[in-house]
């Protein structure tokens, strides 16, 4: 069958922003007459009454409707096509997770509501807790973190103490070029200092350079930070061997846990060495993920770093009447603190508690077969005509390079990420890793087709003889959207954030 382009001319409507509609006195509210005293506002508040009005939009109900489904018709989202960001699993989210999470007695909850008054949702808490930790090979969980990157710092946070405890302050961090980004900088604000190092020409780590650094470094090295998979979709095979030379040095091993959608049901971190890593339950576990939130990144970890965890902990007790209760425990003198108010984002873990029920170990290992399936699919339908960074079997994403075309056309990374968009795909992670020149990195998932899959790789195939034929027609994508291509340099430079009335036009 031809290959149909996924995208096509269509209207679409130019919006102003909300505070360019409107008039004077144009409301969307009925309210009844004022039944208290009017009172003097520049009396009542003296120098902090406003000069001049707010500024805030008056507008009515067919306007503001209007408004927001006209610029929510823009967005591009996972109901709509394929996501093929690396590194993201930006995968489809079960709708009757949505549907768990949306339930009165969970979304209703007050924060500060006494623990005798949500048994349930902490019960729903410590089944999780348990689940997550038998996944992974741990021996316990904490939920309390908001985000994969604050999972990173909270786990720091505990290797920090372990050390204090023992009356020791190592304070270096060895972390492969191949680990997520965010490794180092949660390393800076634990005060710790990160030793990055290169990978092996076969892209994981190699023994040999560990314990050249262990040796290096002997007895300042309070851990090793390592992404598995790693972040060029390659499982690190000597991760055994190398936690056990990081054991020996008398130091931690902290498992980046964000690319788990690659190993649940099949391997688990803890069993490899692992002593401390921390969940993305809103990529692994199907949580709607983008927009900056909200996140969960719970953090497991081996017993001997559960003093340590934030409190306050779900425990279970046994009532008076021989019951079982639930209670949150706030008595933890070792522990890290508090890292998010009140237990964490407890509608992510609702979801991801949900999620979890309904796939059973079974589904989990079949999602983690689907998920590299994919991938292993993807490259083996693009390596001929765009080269893989590594050709080697993949995990969960595929990292590819423009070396060649870019060489024989000049059309790079960026220009065929914005052609992409022309046929009605969301571009892949591009320059990611910083290890690969001009990189792409591509994850299906599990939840996308071989339809889907085999749509966009007849995709970049166009584009790539596009570039061959008329490379400046590539360069200049994209051609079908509302805009065309914009000066991302100068909106990085010169942002502009906020409606200033003067400007509107």
């Amino acid at each position: 069958m031809p290959y149909m382009k996924q995208a096509s001319p269509g209207l679409q409507f130019n919006e102003q922003s909300i505070f360019e509609r409107g008039a004077p006195g144009r409301t969307a509210a009925s309210l009844p007459a004022l039944d208290v005293p009017e009172i003097s506002v520049d009396r009542a508040l003296g120098v902090l009454a406003r000069k001049a009005p707010a500024g805030l939009p008056e507008v009515s109900e067919p306007e503001v409707m209007r408004h927001f489904t006209r610029i929510s018709q823009w967005n591009y989202s996972i109901d709509t096509n394929f996501y093929p960001l690396g590194s993201c699993t930006m995968k489809h989210n079960p709708r009757v997770n949505e549907w768990a999470a949306r339930l009165p007695g969970f979304a209703n909850l007050h924060p500060y509501a006494p623990a005798r008054g949500i048994q349930g949702a902490l019960e729903l808490m410590a089944r999780l807790r348990d689940a997550l930790a038998e996944i992974c090979g741990m021996d316990d969980v904490s939920l309390q973190p908001a985000a994969g990157a604050q999972g990173e710092l909270t786990g720091l946070m505990m290797i920090r103490a372990h050390f204090a405890k023992l009356g020791k302050s190592p304070r270096k961090v060895l972390i492969p070029e191949t680990a997520h980004g965010t490794n180092a900088a949660s390393c800076t604000l634990n005060g710790l200092v990160a030793v990055p190092f290169k990978g092996s020409d076969n892209g994981a780590c190699d023994p040999a350079d560990v314990a050249r650094l262990l040796e290096e470094h002997k007895g300042e090295v309070a851990a090793i930070m390592i992404t598995n998979p790693n972040t060029l979709g390659l499982f690190e095979r000597h991760l055994s061997e190398i936690a056990k030379m990081v054991h020996d040095a008398g130091a931690l091993v902290y498992g980046d846990g964000a690319n788990l959608n690659a190993l649940m049901g099949r391997a688990r971190p803890g069993d490899l060495g692992i002593d401390v890593m921390q969940f993305n339950l809103h990529k692994t576990f199907t949580t709607p993920h983008g927009g900056g939130g909200p996140g969960c990144g719970p953090v497991a970890f081996k017993s001997f770093l559960s003093p340590y965890q934030p409190a306050p902990v779900v425990v279970k007790r046994v009532g008076a009447g021989g019951e079982t209760l639930f209670e949150l425990d706030d008595t933890r003198p070792e522990s890290v603190g508090r890292v998010r108010s009140f237990v964490g984002n407890f509608g992510m873990m609702v979801r991801a508690y949900t999620y979890l029920r309904e796939m059973g170990p079974e589904g989990l290992k079949a999602a983690t077969d689907l998920a590299v399936l994919n991938a292993n699919y993807l490259a083996a339908s693009l390596k001929d005509v765009l080269p893989l960074a590594y050709d080697q079997l993949c995990m969960h994403e595929a990292i590819f390079s423009d070396r060649d075309v870019k060489k024989a056309t000049g059309v790079q990374t960026l220009d065929i990420a914005k052609r992409l968009i022309d046929y009605g795909f969301h571009p892949p992670t591009v320059y990611f890793p910083l290890v690969v020149a001009g990189a792409m990195m591509m994850e299906p998932t599990e939840t996308e087709t071989k339809q889907t899959i085999d749509g966009y790789v007849a995709a970049m195939k166009n584009i790539l003889e596009e570039a061959k034929n008329d490379p400046e027609m590539v360069k200049k994508a994209p051609h079908d959207t509302r805009t065309g291509r914009l000066d991302e340099a100068r909106a990085a430079r010169k942002p502009v954030l906020r409606f200033h009335p003067k400007s509107a036009t």
